[in-house]
């Protein structure tokens, strides 16, 4: 949270306050593709598209030529047990259209599950060929199994 609350009235002179709004965005991964000029952010609810457009041109200094905005409806569900019905927060959605000249990419954060399973074999194998390499040192000792013929 961004806001400060401040008691208020003070003995005395009052000391400088300063009230912050309670502004938040996310970038989100768009569900539908789109140009790679749009960026799709969740924003707080509060936000208008005035607001929005003024947050990244100032303090991110992007070009933003269009902004708009929709409310997407919290899911709701009824308790199986109870009866009850429970809803979630409603999330707001902002599309900034940047200039045709900017691009945005969503960064890629993890590893692709394809180079991560490729890892995974092959470290099984270097840990299957250790084991066999430990067992073939070890066939003529007291105390292995194999160490006696029959």
């Amino acid at each position: 949270m961004s806001t400060r609350w401040y008691p208020i009235y003070q003995r005395g002179n009052p000391q400088l306050r300063v009230f912050l709004p309670n502004f938040w965005m996310k970038l989100v991964r768009p569900v539908e593709p789109q140009p790679p000029n749009v960026v799709t952010f969740a924003v707080s609810t509060e936000m208008t598209i005035h607001d929005v457009r003024s947050y990244l041109e100032k303090i991110y200094k992007l070009p933003v030529i269009d902004v708009r905005t929709r409310i997407a409806m919290g899911e709701t569900r009824r308790d199986q047990t109870y009866g009850y019905v429970t809803k979630k927060d409603d999330v707001k959605y902002a599309y900034v259209t940047l200039p045709k000249t900017e691009a945005f990419t969503f960064p890629e954060l993890f590893e692709n599950k394809a180079e991560k399973q490729e890892k995974e074999e092959k470290s099984m194998d270097e840990s299957k060929d250790g084991f066999r390499k430990f067992l073939d040192r070890n066939k003529k000792r007291p105390g292995t199994p194999g160490w006696y013929s029959i």
